[in-house]
């Protein structure tokens, strides 16, 4: 079984540096390919309402030999579900589903703008992890500015910002507005799916010269910004492989070459359902 490293949060609660995608994992075969990331050695499992699989990620926690307060179950709050009270209603029916006592990182799926309810939906979680329903809050897909009315409005500030960031997109200033702030960053379509990313000449290279697959070597690259990837595989050997990426480590200048492919946002489908691949 591999071992992921772990960090702690702004509020004091431990992370992993590295989780498993569960978008469109659902069924009995969702089910087990969960329980065999969690084998692995997986702890962090980040699933959705929108996802519509916390069941089938509640069950395999339940099948698993690993101890429940050894995993970080992550939830999100749906654009529909925004306001005070509809947030913590939301969390009550993720609950529910996962048959769980506490979501460990609960965030908000996105800011919802045209709305314009973040705000309540925040006090509305800071409300439930006062309740003791949720450990963890944080958000998904927020900008500078939208972390900063949090913050300043609420004086709590998100433990993650979960959002697009591959070696296409690295999001550099956004990165620099978490570090300063204490806020972890987390990826979402980290290997920049639908796209000639793993097969880029710089990313082979280092592959060879790390003795890795090119999928190891941005998933590495990752974490190396401090950022917590979060590939999607139900196939268990794929798994392993995306778990498998802490036994090397890129020098500053490879680093800063892979940010270099720099190309700009890629994923242009609904912000509630992306896959995490």
């Amino acid at each position: 079984m591999l071992t992921i490293p772990a960090l702690t949060l702004n509020d004091g609660h431990p992370f992993a540096e590295l989780g498993l995608g569960t978008y469109n994992l659902r069924g009995e075969e969702g089910i087990e390919a969960i329980v065999s990331a969690i084998a692995s050695g997986y702890r962090l499992l980040d699933t959705a309402v929108n996802y519509e699989n916390e069941r089938e990620v509640g069950e395999a926690i339940r099948r698993s030999d690993v101890d429940r307060d050894d995993l970080i179950v992550t939830s999100k709050i749906p654009g529909r579900h925004h306001g005070r009270a509809e947030a913590v209603d939301s969390i009550r029916g993720s609950l529910d589903r996962l048959g769980l006592e506490r979501i460990d990182l609960q965030l908000i799926h996105w800011p919802n703008p045209s709305v314009g309810k973040y705000l309540d939906t925040w006090r509305g979680m800071i409300d439930a992890r006062e309740q003791g329903l949720v450990r963890s809050i944080g958000v998904s897909n927020f900008t500078e500015a939208m972390l900063t009315e949090l913050i300043d409005e609420t004086g709590v500030v998100p433990a993650v910002n979960q959002v697009e960031l591959h070696p296409y997109f690295p999001q550099g200033a956004l990165r620099a507005f978490h570090a300063e702030h204490g806020i972890r960053t987390e990826s979402w379509s980290p290997l920049a799916r639908r796209s000639d990313l793993l097969a880029e000449q710089l990313i082979t290279d280092l592959a060879a010269v790390h003795d890795a697959t090119p999928t190891q070597v941005v998933l590495r690259w990752h974490t190396q910004l401090q950022s917590t990837p979060i590939p999607k595989s139900a196939d268990a050997d794929r798994q392993r492989e995306n778990a498998d990426v802490f036994g090397f480590t890129l020098t500053d200048d490879q680093v800063a070459a892979v940010a270099a492919l720099e190309r700009g946002r890629l994923w242009d489908g609904d912000p509630e359902t992306h896959e995490e691949m």
